[in-house]
């Protein structure tokens, strides 16, 4: 009996909220109408990688492909060279993740250590200034350094007797090479994240941590460290919900035909048979593959995460 009498007041409410805060919805409505245009209609193609592709018909008047349109997903696993690069994309995200992780942590806890803050800003300066380099420099500069006959690295141990290190030529030396160039890229931006999250650490505690006989270490270790303890979580989920997913420019810069077998990633698979290829029903099913993965693997570290007590991201 009084449902209408509560439905009118939430109406009314709802009206008065919306009186209040329009200007607030009216600015959310151009990023709403960006997305939906240029991220979810381009999602119809999606059905691309269940259907024979004909350029001269819409996606929903293609044919369905054969074994009830997995025909592709079929193909691409009994394909050698998507095998490959599905082995090179793990790989060699799962070293960047490995070692390229907890990189910028520990630079972050050595610059919010330092009592000299001149020198902190300048070493900060200097660490995130690869991030703006594009890998086509990265690369050249690479080849400058660490080629084997011509790299200045190279010729400087000729000088001192040693020989020199194929960094680029060979399979197990490139991929060394490959994430250690990653950590250098990438190192000083993403320590400026950590060194945010550690400016709201409350300074009493420090203090506090001090005054009971505790050391640097000690105070990293139980005050620093849990402190930025959510902002090291959320970026670990995010890193996860990368691991299938591949950079074209990276490994497609440093490549060589000589380091082929551990430098074709799934970017690269994608680029030679879509694009040049031109097969793309094949490549929209392993971009989907994919796709899948990357949002399992998300889904399942965020409930990780929240299990451990934080707070996730989903």
């Amino acid at each position: 009996m009084n449902r209408t009498p509560s439905i009118a007041l939430k109406t009314r409410d709802l009206r008065t909220y919306l009186s209040k805060y329009w200007t607030l919805y009216l600015m959310l409505l151009l990023p709403m109408l960006y997305f939906f245009i240029f991220k979810y209609i381009p999602m119809t193609y999606i059905q691309i990688a269940f259907k024979k592709y004909s350029i001269v018909k819409s996606p929903w008047e293609m044919p369905w492909a054969d074994n009830h349109g997995f025909e592709y997903f079929i193909k691409a696993f009994k394909n050698r060279d998507f095998l490959l690069a599905l082995r090179n994309t793990l790989m060699l995200n799962s070293l960047d993740l490995l070692f390229g992780f907890p990189a910028p942590i520990i630079l972050a806890l050595i610059l919010n250590e330092l009592p000299y803050h001149r020198f902190k800003r300048v070493t900060q300066t200097i660490a995130y200034m690869p991030h703006f380099l594009s890998w086509v420099i990265i690369a050249g500069m690479a080849l400058q350094l660490l080629a084997p006959n011509t790299g200045l690295l190279n010729i400087w141990l000729k000088k001192l007797g040693a020989g020199p290190i194929p960094f680029l030529n060979d399979p197990n030396y490139w991929v060394g090479t490959y994430v250690v160039l990653g950590i250098w890229q990438s190192v000083g931006w993403n320590t400026i994240i950590y060194l945010a999250a550690m400016t709201s650490i409350n300074p009493e505690l420090y203090e506090a941590a001090a005054i009971d006989g505790a050391g640097r270490l000690r105070r990293i270790w139980h005050v620093t460290l849990p402190g930025i303890r959510p902002t090291i979580v959320i970026l670990l989920i995010l890193s996860l919900g990368h691991l299938m997913g591949s950079y074209f420019d990276r490994p497609y810069a440093l490549r060589n035909p000589l380091v082929k077998d551990v430098s074709d990633v799934i970017a690269i698979f994608v680029y030679n048979y879509g694009i040049r290829g031109l097969q793309f029903s094949l490549t929209t099913a392993v971009g989907l593959f994919q796709s899948v993965i990357n949002v399992m693997l998300l889904v399942l570290a965020d409930r990780l995460a929240k299990r451990f007590g934080e707070r996730g991201i989903l």
